[in-house]
């Protein structure tokens, strides 16, 4: 994995709780080597290490997956009694920890506690041959927990207990995914401002965006959604709720299938969306559908791309341009048998944004598929 970015330490000290960037996303599964295979072939991620039985671990297996800054690691239980699998019932694969890269993972967890943070594991030194890291951890919407990991003194592969491995298929001579762009929670109707406080509570993150009313919204169905981001960016958590409408939007569904809030989709950055959607689509990861008619005119209102209409409208990628640039951006269709986590590849010129001119075109992509599966 590539050094992950610093801070200085006069925005270190002016911070009250500063953050480095995403450190993982962690998984829960009921397979978790089939499911780093998946991630290895479809999405171009590299396993780098592992921890099972052979390394100690009796409980779980779990497989570290990088690819550029951004990092996967799935696991499973190895036994039924294990709170993963019970998690794993309710819930099918989902994502249980979004883990925050920090200077200082005791003051972390001071900071976040005494601001109302639910602690859940209290600051512990994990210590092996190559270092020692410093770990923590909060409760945050649904099941979902933070982890803060401060890694500085560590130069092993990923955590004590895991060894390095190779890679479990042949990787891009040229990464598909950079880094992890933003990740998305859904929590129930009227619960959209009480975590977006939390967040300014208990971390210091700041409104980035917000999306209500007709912003996301179809004749059926729409949904409300806030931002909140750390000072640099670096960390983004927009959190969507459903809104009152029709029909059931796309939360409503998430929310039935996983069985309450948790995280919906991972933005996975890229610095060439082309070449990233043409390798993932041969191998085999399914995208949404965009209508031709939405390129007849794209070029009116987005301008110059990168990446000329024609080619967007052959792999039905969307494109969207604020005061700052312009971005390219698609969405893969639900990656396991219940209709919940999905991804979305992004690559920005510029732009800050989350895409708000295709929101409505999304939305009609997403409640297509809704119909076919007899959820809308």
């Amino acid at each position: 994995m590539t050094e992950m970015l610093h801070r200085s330490d006069a925005e270190t000290a002016q911070d009250p709780f500063p953050v480095l960037g995403m450190d993982a996303v962690v998984f829960a599964v009921g397979n978790a080597r089939q499911a780093a295979h998946w991630y290895s072939t479809a999405f171009g991620f590299r396993c780098t290490a592992y921890s099972g039985p052979e390394t100690g671990n009796r409980d779980t297996v779990s497989y570290v997956l990088e690819s550029g800054e951004a990092r996967f690691v799935v696991t499973s239980p190895l036994h039924p009694d294990h709170p993963l699998a019970a998690h794993i019932a309710e819930h099918g694969d989902g994502v249980v920890d979004l883990a925050i890269a920090v200077p200082d993972a005791r003051a972390g967890y001071a900071y976040t506690t005494g601001h109302g943070a639910t602690g859940l594991d209290e600051p512990a030194d994990m210590r092996d041959d190559h270092g020692t890291v410093v770990r923590s951890a909060i409760a945050t919407y649904g099941q979902t927990r933070h982890s803060l990991v401060d890694r500085h003194d560590y130069a092993g592969p990923y955590l004590p207990g895991y060894a390095a491995r190779g890679p479990l298929a042949p990787a891009p001579a040229k990464p598909w995914i950079t880094s992890i762009d933003h990740c998305v929670g859904n929590v129930e109707l009227g619960k959209m401002d009480a975590w977006v406080e939390f967040y300014q509570r208990v971390m210091g993150f700041t409104n980035m965006r917000e999306f209500v009313g007709g912003d996301i919204a179809t004749e059926y169905s729409a949904l409300m959604s806030k931002v909140v981001a750390d000072g640099t960016r670096k960390v983004k958590f927009p959190i969507n709720e459903p809104a009152i409408a029709k029909k059931k939007s796309q939360i409503d569904e998430y929310l039935e299938f996983y069985r309450g809030p948790g995280v919906q989709h991972i933005a996975l950055a890229t610095d060439d969306i082309v070449r990233t959607v043409r390798a993932m689509r041969d191998a085999g990861v399914e995208f949404l559908n965009t209508p031709d008619s939405y390129y007849d005119t794209l070029g009116q209102w987005v301008g110059e791309t990168r990446v000329p209409v024609e080619t967007l409208r052959e792999l039905k990628i969307l494109a969207d341009r604020d005061e700052d640039g312009y971005l390219l951006q698609i969405f893969t269709k639900p990656v396991q048998d219940r209709p919940t986590v999905f991804f979305e590849i992004i690559e920005r010129h510029g732009s800050q944004g989350f895409g708000l001119g295709n929101f409505k075109a999304l939305f009609e992509a997403i409640e297509r598929e809704q119909e076919a599966r007899g959820n809308l």
